[in-house]
């Protein structure tokens, strides 16, 4: 085989790969303006399903729920999974291993039994179930991601700079802040935006602790499909997807992640 050869092999396998992904996407976000309900060709371009979904106080008030938990759980999960990451790599104590290996079977451990288990313990502690359940079980699911990715950019620089800062008269506050914040800054937004989607696209989870009358969109579009599919679902779908992928451009572009701001 020929070098031109394998790399004609390569790239029709990576074409084929991103058609794969994409193509799906790049339907659904098309049918999102085909006039007809049943997909029904010729394609006719309307806004209709748009216009229907501004409507829809069901899929916005779902929506709107993802939104504010995944922003909060973000938030909430990064700060405690970061300042665990640092503890965990900075600081020796007993039983130091034993945390970091209990870091692994929340991510490994079926979502089902987690969110079965939740249930259990929420009722038990009366904590219960309704928007406040679901935001503690998403921070407690993504905190395993957020210090797994905080602490793999924690492990590519030593604690060299921290000790120059310390060396030259900094206090530990201004240490964190003006060393080891900004040199973290891509593995922290990194950890972010994975907090964001794990809680924004998570069902299961949502599904066990959403009380009556409340839920998040995941579960709105489950029980919209079980009663019968609407493209509405096409167009907060295609929504979705271009505004996060929009967002996804600005960080990119934003921070170089590998690499110098």
């Amino acid at each position: 085989m020929t070098a031109n050869t394998g790399r004609w092999i390569g790239r029709t396998y990576l074409g084929l790969v991103l058609v794969f992904l994409y193509l799906p996407i790049a339907i659904m976000i098309l049918m999102a303006f085909n006039r007809s309900a049943l997909y029904e060709l010729p394609f006719t371009f309307d806004t209709v399903w748009f216009e229907a979904l501004a409507k829809n106080d069901r899929l916005l008030t779902a929506s709107f729920n993802s939104v504010v938990i995944a922003a909060v759980n973000a938030v909430i999960a990064t700060t405690i999974g970061t300042l665990a990451a640092l503890g965990l790599a900075r600081y020796s104590f007993r039983g130091k291993r034993l945390l970091q290996i209990l870091l692994f079977p929340p991510i490994t451990i079926p979502w089902l039994i987690i969110g079965t288990s939740m249930l259990v313990f929420f009722f038990w502690t009366g904590i219960g179930r309704g928007l406040h359940a679901i935001l503690l079980g998403h921070v407690a699911l993504s905190l395993p991601y957020v210090i797994v990715v905080v602490g793999a950019r924690l492990a590519s620089f030593g604690p060299q700079l921290e000790e120059a800062a310390a060396t030259l008269g900094a206090t530990p506050w201004q240490t964190l802040w003006r060393v080891t914040v900004p040199i973290l800054a891509p593995g922290i937004m990194a950890a972010a935006l994975f907090a964001f989607a794990v809680s924004f696209d998570q069902f299961v989870i949502s599904y066990f602790l959403a009380s009556p009358g409340t839920s998040t969109l995941p579960v709105e579009i489950y029980t919209s499909i079980r009663k019968g599919f609407t493209p509405e679902i096409n167009a907060i779908s295609s929504i979705i997807i271009l505004v996060s992928m929009g967002l996804m451009m600005l960080v990119v572009r934003h921070f170089r992640f590998g690499g110098e701001r």
